[in-house]
């Protein structure tokens, strides 16, 4: 599994952060509210600034924290970008920047992708990045090296 090259970090003068009576939060440019600061939050918001900045992705074709059904589990996903016909094309999984992406990361974001049936994953650090496409046929992932055009 080779990690993809995406320099998060380079964001983060992106992020603006509020005081809210002594709690830290941070403006959302996909959801328009402040939400808590937490470090996995602060991964997704660097992920955000990627999409919308660098990969030029319409906030309208964003999804962030929205809840699926697994059988009879409610669960959240972090982040899906939408294709042009408004279904899921690129799944995100965040997590705080200081957590080991391994294999329970991808069981987790695969878990999730049985109901969503996004072609492309990502999995994310900050740190770390690591993108799969999902060959549905085979039913095997294969890592690639660059994100493709959302």
């Amino acid at each position: 599994m080779k990690p993809l090259q995406l320099d998060l970090l380079r964001l983060r003068d992106r992020i603006i952060v509020k005081d809210d009576n002594g709690t830290k939060k941070i403006i959302d440019p996909v959801r328009k509210r402040l939400i808590v600061l937490t470090p996995e939050e602060y991964v997704r918001q660097l992920i955000l600034h990627y999409l919308i900045e660098e990969k030029q992705c319409s906030k309208t074709r964003i999804l962030v924290e929205k809840e699926i059904k697994l059988g009879d589990i409610k669960k959240r996903f972090d982040v899906v970008v939408l294709d042009e016909n408004q279904d899921p094309y690129l799944l995100i999984e965040c997590k705080r920047h200081n957590k080991k992406l391994n294999q329970a990361t991808f069981d987790q974001i695969s878990r999730y992708n049985l109901e969503l049936k996004a072609p492309y994953l990502l999995i994310s650090n900050g740190l770390e990045n690591y993108l799969a496409y999902v060959d549905f046929e085979t039913q095997k992932f294969n890592f690639l090296d660059k994100i493709p055009h959302l």
